[in-house]
């Protein structure tokens, strides 16, 4: 793993209707086969692991990021593009007020046992 820091972070404006500045920090350059964990002050950890082919993005959705206390969605934005995002549990308002802000469309909760087999049902055949 190399990482390379950004400093000072550059920042950039982000949203459509609440403007935010991101910051930054820098990037990670990971090998096929390893890993970082993203932590908060709450102890939740967060995995992205990089395979020669690619990268897990997430660890699984209705395993390690319910047992770290994150819920998995599948939204749409204004402009038809699709995200998958991370709601840490408790914070569910927080969530719902930011799509409603930002004009986004919850399209379904991904770590739902129920939509996961709907999901499989139509892409199973």
């Amino acid at each position: 793993m190399k990482f390379n820091p950004q400093n000072p972070p550059r920042e950039y404006e982000a949203g459509f209707e609440h403007k935010v500045n991101i910051h930054d920090c820098g990037e990670i350059e990971l090998l096929a086969d390893e890993q970082v964990t993203f932590s908060n002050e709450a102890g939740n950890e967060y995995d992205l692991a990089r395979k020669s082919w690619g990268y897990y993005a997430t660890p699984s959705i209705n395993g390690r990021l319910k047992k770290f206390n994150f819920k998995t969605a599948l939204a749409k934005n204004r402009l038809g593009y699709f995200f998958v995002l991370l709601v840490e549990e408790g914070k569910e308002q927080d969530f719902e007020n930011y799509l409603r802000l930002e004009k986004m469309h919850l399209i379904t909760w991904l770590n739902d046992e129920d939509s996961l087999k709907k999901i499989e049902s139509v892409f199973s055949e």
